[in-house]
């Protein structure tokens, strides 16, 4: 398969600054007031297995589990590398049907409190990057070449997880919000009344740095945005076949399964 991003530096340098306040907001969620379970079982330090319990890819693991259990006050050590296939066969003398893929050490009471937490993200971002890898095995063992794109249609304050996770996929991520690329869809066109006076407002205000979109449902309406100017086309509902260059589905982050994890402390 052709390169994935993972393949030429770590996605976390992707990040912006403020990622690491979603992971805050998370365990704030989680533990808004008192955290009992925490008194029962009080901060003496303990490791815990992170297991792999479906197929899949992993995804996540760096950054963002990492993240959630430093804000808890503990550790992980990795035993796969991020975008690695889960082995349920045994692997390194795991029982049949799961795989260590991390270890966990800090107080017990973090332990605890990262978990759940910890668990969600990397079953959503890693059943992401799963099923976007099997699109594009299938794309390719159907020849064609071209490109695997996401869509906007993310999970609410969810949206850089799910976008990691494609890229984790080898997907490219399109556009992450309304400030990325212009976008315009039958709304806009409607709205505006051609698709010419739509992408020659775009425009206006783009400048040269952000690419037009046109989203059409016709040869006709196709012909019309590329002669305004747009930069890109989007195909919306055709049928298959022809040269398209990118297929770009939300069927690779929305509704996917997710990947089942669990964290088990050592006793």
């Amino acid at each position: 398969m052709e390169d994935v991003p993972l393949e030429h530096g770590s996605l976390e340098h992707l990040l912006p600054p403020s990622w690491k306040t979603l992971v805050t907001a998370w365990l704030a969620e989680d533990t808004p007031s008192f955290d009992y379970g925490g008194f029962v079982v009080g901060s003496d330090p303990r490791k815990a297995t992170l297991w792999g319990k479906s197929g899949g890819i992993v995804a996540g693991g760096r950054p963002f589990v990492d993240e959630i259990f430093r804000q808890c006050d503990c550790t992980v050590e990795w035993h796969v590398k991020e975008g690695s296939h889960i082995e349920l066969r045994g692997h390194g003398g795991a029982p049949k049907g799961k795989m260590a893929v991390a270890t966990v050490t800090g107080p017990t009471r973090g332990l605890l409190l990262g978990e759940r937490v910890a668990l969600n993200t990397l079953a959503r971002c890693s059943g992401v990057a799963s099923m976007t890898r099997g699109m594009l095995v299938n794309l390719r063992a159907a020849g064609y070449r071209g490109v695997l794109a996401g869509t906007r249609k993310t999970t609410p304050g969810f949206r850089l997880v799910e976008k990691y996770g494609m890229m984790v996929g080898g997907a490219d991520a399109h556009r992450h919000d309304l400030s990325s690329m212009i976008m315009l869809k039958d709304n806009h066109v409607w709205s505006k009344g051609s698709i010419t006076n739509a992408v020659r407002a775009a425009k206006s205000v783009g400048g040269f740095s952000l690419k037009v979109e046109v989203e059409v449902q016709s040869e006709a309406e196709a012909d019309e945005a590329i002669e305004a100017g747009a930069d890109v086309v989007m195909l919306g509902n055709f049928t298959g076949g022809g040269d398209v260059d990118i297929v770009s589905t939300s069927a690779i982050h929305q509704g996917v399964p997710h990947v089942d994890f669990s964290l088990k402390v050592e006793h």
